[in-house]
């Protein structure tokens, strides 16, 4: 995963990650063969989750409607099992949902169904050991969150101990769709880059092409969600979505 990233972004590529919640719909793994068609470099998967503190509204409508459809980590994983998707897969979740297993456990499943990466959005750097050693030994790469308030001291353990790509978050708040980009992503992702040669990606309130590049000056990519999850619970067919996919991956060039 990392690998691929790198040697995407060393080549002078933004990177462009969209999110989708898994068991959105029925047929939710052909937006991620969408995503990947229209120009994805990397595609992250939302466990739906109860009590998703840090998601906005859309992304929390879109977490409830798939657990009402009955979707859980289970049925997830075996969706992914049985489709071939050419970019690296992330799992983002919560660490309710990896200490009911076990990170050991949780991450060898993740492992078996093909992810190669994992995001735990509520662990703080101060408690992802575990996790940490199970994501290693199953050969996920352990995407971890930077803020605006993240101190200089912080931000280089964080550093040292991501793999993959870091997680640069916009704003202080849940993710959501907004008007602008926040101008503390510019900073934030200058001040991440200057302790770490892992790709930064800027996420939370990505919601526009025109938005993605701003977001990318900056940093070497962006995480889109909500924007997408709305096209999504609005009715927007795989087709459709990746017309929107492809309208970001030309703006980023």
């Amino acid at each position: 995963m990392s690998t691929s990233l790198l040697a995407r972004v060393a080549d002078g590529r933004k990177a462009l990650v969209p999110y989708i919640t898994g068991g959105i719909t029925a047929d939710w793994t052909d937006y991620l063969l969408a995503c990947e068609a229209a120009g994805a470099d990397a595609i992250e998967i939302g466990l739906p989750f109860s009590d998703p503190v840090l998601d906005g509204p859309t992304v929390q409508e879109a977490s409830d409607r798939a657990l009402a459809r009955g979707a859980t980590v289970a049925s997830i994983l075996a969706d992914l099992s049985a489709v071939t998707v050419g970019v690296p897969l992330v799992v983002m979740t919560y660490a309710n949902l990896v200490m009911r297993a076990g990170p050991a456990i949780f991450c060898a499943r993740l492992a078996e169904a093909g992810v190669a990466g994992l995001l735990v959005s509520d662990l703080p750097v101060d408690e992802v050991a575990e996790v940490e050693l199970a994501a290693a030994e199953a050969g996920l790469a352990l995407i971890l969150l930077v803020a605006p308030v993240t101190s200089d001291e912080r931000l280089a353990e964080i550093a040292r101990r991501a793999s993959g790509y870091l997680y640069a978050i916009s704003v202080m708040g849940t993710t959501g769709e907004r008007a602008t980009v926040a101008g503390s992503a510019a900073a934030l992702a200058t001040r991440v880059k200057a302790v770490s040669d892992l790709p930064v990606l800027v996420g939370f309130g990505i919601s526009s092409p025109s938005q993605a590049a701003a977001a990318a000056e900056a940093a070497d990519g962006v995480v889109v969600g909500s924007a997408l999850m709305r096209r999504i619970l609005d009715g927007a067919t795989p087709g459709e979505l990746a017309v929107d996919i492809a309208s970001m991956r030309s703006a980023l060039g």
